[in-house]
Parts: structure tokens; C-alpha cells; sequence
């Protein structure tokens, strides 16, 4: 046996032969059809409207996957067999938001064109993300359906500024990509809007569940009458996550951090059940800047969250 048998290359990982991390199972995409999940990232923070490194997350969100294994010890579940590809990142302008958001919707309309039988899990970014990334999704299933986890609105005017991180679901209604009596706004926070865009979003028939509304009902109930508000009238739903939806104890790297928040254990239930309903085909991660965050605690998060979405699929593939 050799004598250097102990020897491996300088900060590469301890393995363990009975452990699989959910980053094994994340393979880079060949070119062939993409089936199962498909990870694209949108890396643009230019269009924040505070200071953010938002384009870094993606990246910081796929080192997280390695954080975690591929079983679910409270549904006795292992995901070690799902097919989930990394597409890489969508190339940004050095410059140009409109162009950036372009460039999001033209890549995106190709891929679904190209491949229709997978669940895209975009990784932003900031949410200026969300009206490219919505409107190449609803041009691939027809008529959809969005519940949007948020403590904003993001249906600030666009005479002020714009296209920026709160005015994503203002392009979105005002260019009809989707009907306001088929978003769902779940986690809206106090101290965090104006009326004027309250009274815009109910204006347009936006379905509203403020955190109070979180506090005091199960999530369960919530996600069941978001889908069944949902069902019949869309052909898929897609779920937008703006991570600042999240209390700023758990989520500390998210650029609007702000107290009152949704907890983790609650999104995480929500994204489990949202993943095990059919008609969920889509799912964005936005709005965290790892550059403000404390141990990538919220990068890691996002990755929790993949995993329970993923894990709700699988689970419904099984029943």
C-alpha cells in the first residue's frame, strides 16, 4: 500500500460514501432535453433601487447546495435520483437594464420554446428579474397564474424611474403579461408600502395576504386558497420569492431587510406544498446580496427552499 495513501489535495471536502449532498446530484446540462428541473441564473442587480449585490447569489446559492443532503428525514424521502441540470448564467449587459431584462426574456422564451417538459428554478438577481423571466414563461404555458411570497407590492409607477426591483408586477398588469385577479401576494409587511399602491394592486383585483394574515392563519390554508383561487382560470402558476419576505433574523441578506417577517419554517412549508400541486411549473428566487449576508444564512435558506420545492414534486410523482 502506498505511503501517501492519507494524502488529498489541500481544502478539498471530507466525503462520506454513505452520504449524498444535494450538490452531487445537480449536473452541469449537456445541450440534449431538458427533463425534471432546470436551474437558470439571472445574475442583474443594476435596477435596485438600493444598494445591492444581488448578481453574485446565484453563485452563492449553488455553493450552498452543498450544505445539504439529498434525504428528507421527515418524509423518509431521498432525492438522489431526481434529474436536476444547471444551465449556467444568462449573460448580463455591462450597462443596459432594458437590455439585460432583453436578454432574460429572449434566452428564456428559446429554452422553454426548445424544451417544454421541465420546471425552470430561476436564481436572481435582483426582482426587476421577474418581468422578463414571468413574461417568457406565460409566452411557454398560456394564460398563468403567479403567487408572489414579497413584504412589497412591486407596483411602483414607472414615471419615477424604471425598469427597477420594485416595478416588476406594475410592467407585468400594465402590459397584461397576467390578469391582477390571477396574482396572489402572500407575506405583504407593515411599514413597507403606501396605500397608493395598495389601492392600485386591489384596483386590479390582486389577491392580498398581508403577514398579519400569515400570523394568524396556517400556511396550509393559505396555499390551498391561493390554488384553488388559481384553478381552472390559469394554465400553470408560477411562484416568485422575493427573499425579503422572510423576517431580517433569518434572512439578513436581503437588501430591504425590515423586522415582522414571515419565518423560514413557514416558506418552507409553503414551498413543499406549493411543489406537490401540478400546476406549479415554475419557481424565481430573488433579492438576496450575499455581500451583506451573515454566513450566507439566507443563500442557504434559498438552497432549503429549492430542496422542499423539489421534495413536493417528487412526493406528488409518488402518490
Amino acid at each position: 500500500m502506498s505511503n501517501y495513501q492519507y494524502l488529498k489535495p489541500a481544502g478539498s471536502p471530507f466525503v462520506d460514501r454513505n452520504v449524498t449532498r444535494f450538490s452531487d446530484i445537480v449536473k452541469a446540462w449537456d445541450g440534449s432535453d431538458i427533463r425534471g428541473f432546470g436551474i437558470i441564473g439571472a445574475p442583474l442587480s443594476k435596477s435596485s433601487i438600493s444598494h445591492s449585490g444581488a448578481h453574485l447569489a446565484p453563485g452563492t446559492i449553488r455553493k450552498s447546495f452543498s450544505a445539504f443532503t439529498t434525504y428528507s428525514i421527515e418524509d423518509d424521502l431521498d432525492l438522489h435520483d431526481c434529474d436536476i441540470q444547471d444551465l449556467g448564467d444568462i449573460v448580463m449587459h455591462v450597462t443596459d437594464v432594458v437590455q439585460c431584462q432583453d436578454r432574460i426574456l429572449k434566452t428564456l422564451s428559446e429554452v422553454y420554446a426548445i424544451n417544454r417538459n421541465f420546471i425552470p428554478i430561476i436564481l436572481g438577481g435582483d426582482n426587476s428579474i421577474t418581468y422578463p423571466s414571468v413574461k417568457a414563461f406565460a409566452r411557454a404555458k398560456g394564460k398563468i397564474g403567479v403567487i408572489q411570497f414579497d413584504a412589497h407590492h412591486d407596483v411602483r409607477n414607472l414615471e419615477d424611474g424604471g425598469p427597477t426591483n420594485g416595478t416588476p408586477f406594475r410592467s407585468l398588469l400594465e402590459t397584461k403579461t397576467i390578469d391582477g385577479k390571477n396574482l396572489v401576494q402572500i407575506g405583504i409587511r407593515d411599514f413597507s408600502n403606501s396605500k397608493v399602491y395598495r389601492t392600485y394592486a386591489e384596483n386590479n383585483d390582486v389577491t392580498i395576504y398581508t403577514m398579519k394574515a400569515v400570523r394568524e392563519q396556517p400556511i396550509e390554508s393559505i396555499i390551498n386558497g391561493a390554488i384553488e383561487l388559481l384553478k381552472g382560470k390559469v394554465d400553470a402558476i408560477y411562484v416568485s420569492l422575493d427573499m425579503d419576505v422572510i423576517d431580517q433574523a433569518e434572512a439578513p441578506g436581503c437588501p430591504a431587510i425590515g423586522p415582522g417577517g414571515m419565518s423560514a419554517a413557514t416558506l418552507i412549508e409553503a414551498m413543499k406544498l406549493l411543489g406537490e400541486h401540478p400546476m406549479v411549473k415554475g419557481l424565481e428566487i430573488v433579492e438576496i446580496d450575499p455581500t451583506v449576508d451573515f454566513r450566507d444564512m439566507t443563500s442557504r435558506l434559498a438552497a432549503h427552499v429549492i430542496l422542499h420545492f423539489v421534495k413536493g414534486k417528487q412526493k406528488a410523482t409518488q402518490l
